[in-house]
């Protein structure tokens, strides 16, 4: 802007100097010229004079008379202050003031001599080859009727008229810089006040391009550049409306991305991968740095991904398809490219989809698993039931105790078959959410006396001790018949795997809360000095129908439930239940349940 105003005012000097120095040259020109015209008009007059007061000079002309006319013209000298020469028709010199005429040249030939012989007067400016000056000559032609007999002329030197004119070129030329300062400061000051609003639109478009959307341009002037600033302040607040919804779609879109649990990669015309989100990271195992600005088949992944990205671009067409990936571990991924194209069908890449369907596919093995369980587990009984009942239709009920034992059998079997089903259907009302839980306080010590008041019927025949720890200021929040339900599946599991003469031993804990878990908890544990569970078969004890010895869980008539319908209970809770066990030593389940239901 500096460079701009130093341009403005140089401009301004240099019109206003070239329209002052033009106005002085035509002035200076004007004055020399009038100057000229009137001494020119003064010597015209002062020969019309000489001829007119010079008696008999015509005669004189016609006589030639030498002395006559350079007395005459040193005389008319003294009054005319200036240089008088006679001249005769032919141009010979008669008579000088300054000369003598016999030594001077025919003057005939002269630019005033012709101008006088045909008009009349004649005048001419030259340097006097005689006197070595700058000299203006007018000369009158003097007539004898219609015949010319000779001629006057005046002659003055041009030194005066010089010295003035340069006088006045010099004062000129010091008005001249006089003006050109003066201009030079007012054209800054017109400058200065023309680009500093100027400057400060420049100044502000520089800082909304530097994205500084929040700077306005503060001008009082009503002009047109007071326009432009109203104009630039106006698009600054569209700018920032603008980019504060841009911010604001683009923080809902990176939120979205970021939290979506399906994975996003996309990748744009040149094949260069430019955005991937943390679950696609997570699916993938790799950081969003080691793909961003790569190419897809240069990105490190499975051979297959990469083979259904060259496709989709071949055929660009979209394409689903399911991939097993085993890195960082072995899962099942769906994967959906869907190709990008603009408004007048040109290629712009591609988004891939990553939905990891692991645990879908698990579920869909676990259901599987589950009718196939349940179908064993209900083919057992029935058969028995049918069984025996066919042996004793064939004649067996004419036995008293074939018939009896036949029968309790029978009884046993459906007994079975009725906590199977009823297992079953708690399970699945458990599972579905359907199970509300009415929860109130539970005094833990009576809670658990009692608990295990009622398993002793259980536990006497197996000579089995049941002991409790549990202080006696212990609250929490429970569905009272709930809990019990956990407590007696897991004694029963703890009565049912331990020998003749084992113990089983219930302890309750207050654990405080801590940095990361900051709700307090009691910790139920139940421990046996049973036969222990192996270490293999630690993580799944929890599934439906899972049975670490199948042959004895069916001789203690469990239906391989129990456990499962405590876990979905103690999740119910908000709580949490591990397992621990050494084969031969004993199991010890430890819940974790909150002390206050949220």
């Amino acid at each position: 802007m500096k460079k701009f105003r130093t341009r403005l005012t140089l401009l301004f000097v240099v019109l206003i100097g070239c329209s002052v120095l033009a106005a002085a040259v035509f002035v200076a020109f004007m004055l020399e010229r009038s100057h000229m015209n009137a001494l020119q008009d003064g010597m015209k007059r002062e020969i019309q004079i000489i001829i007119a007061t010079a008696e008999g000079s015509i005669q004189q002309f016609e006589r030639r008379n030498s002395d006559y006319f350079t007395e005459r013209a040193v005389y008319l000298k003294e009054s005319a202050d200036s240089r008088v020469t006679f001249i005769s028709a032919d141009g010979v010199v008669l008579g000088d003031s300054d000369l003598d005429p016999k030594q001077m040249d025919n003057h005939l030939s002269r630019e005033e001599i012709r101008q006088a012989q045909q008009s009349g007067v004649g005048y001419s400016e030259r340097r006097s080859e005689s006197t070595g000056q700058n000299m203006l000559y007018v000369a009158m032609s003097v007539r004898s009727g219609a015949d010319i007999v000779g001629f006057i002329r005046l002659s003055m030197g041009l030194e005066v008229i010089e010295s003035t004119i340069s006088n006045l070129w010099w004062g000129l030329i010091g008005g001249l810089l006089v003006v050109f300062v003066i201009a030079g400061l007012i054209s800054f000051r017109v400058a200065h006040q023309l680009t500093r609003p100027i400057e400060r639109i420049t100044r502000v478009a520089r800082q909304i391009s530097n994205l500084n959307y929040k700077s306005r341009v503060y001008l009082r002037n009503r002009d047109e550049i007071g326009q432009l600033g109203q104009a630039i302040n106006t698009m600054a607040d569209s700018l920032q409306l603008q980019m504060h919804r841009i911010l604001e779609n683009e923080s809902r879109l990176s939120s979205v991305l970021d939290n979506m649990v399906s994975g996003v990669v996309m990748i744009d015309a040149e094949g260069r991968i430019v955005l991937v989100n943390r679950s696609a990271e997570e699916i993938l195992g790799y950081s969003s740095k080691d793909f961003i600005g790569k190419r897809f088949d240069s990105a490190n992944q499975p051979y297959e991904l990469v083979q259904m990205i060259k496709e989709c671009i071949e055929r660009n067409e979209r394409i689903r398809d399911e991939i097993l990936f085993y890195f960082p571990e072995e899962r099942i991924l769906e994967v959906n490219l869907v190709p990008m194209q603009g408004v007048e069908d040109d290629w712009l890449g591609l988004v891939i989809v990553l939905h990891d369907i692991t645990a879908f596919r698990r579920l869909e093995r676990v259901r599987s698993e589950f009718v196939a369980n349940v179908s064993h587990e209900l083919k057992t009984p029935v058969a028995a039931v049918k069984g025996f009942a066919e042996t004793l239709l064939a004649g067996a009920m004419n036995d008293a105790d074939t018939a009896k034992s036949f029968l309790q059998i029978i009884y046993d079997e459906s007994e079975r078959l009725n906590r199977l089903i009823g297992d079953i259907l708690e399970l699945s009302k458990i599972e579905s959410k359907r199970a509300q839980l009415q929860f109130s306080p539970v005094h833990l010590h009576s809670f658990v006396g009692k608990t295990l008041d009622m398993m002793r019927p259980a536990a006497d025949p197996k000579q089995i001790g049941l002991e409790m720890k549990v202080d006696e200021d212990i609250y929490m929040e429970a569905d009272e018949d709930r809990l019990r339900q956990i407590m007696i599946n897991l004694l029963s599991n703890g009565i049912n795997y331990t020998p003749d003469g084992g113990k089983v031993k219930v302890s309750v804990e207050t654990v405080e809360a801590d940095a990361e878990d900051e709700a307090e908890k009691i910790r139920i544990v139940i421990s046996d000095t049973g036969i222990g569970i192996p270490k293999k078969d630690l993580p799944r004890i929890f599934e439906r129908f899972y049975r670490v010895d199948k042959a004895r869980s069916r001789s203690s008539g469990g239906t391989g439930l129990g456990l499962s319908i405590v876990k979905h209970l103690v999740e119910l809770h908000k709580g949490t239940i591990r397992v621990e066990s050494e084969l031969g030593l004993g199991s010890k389940f430890v819940l974790e349940l909150p002390v206050i239901q949220q």
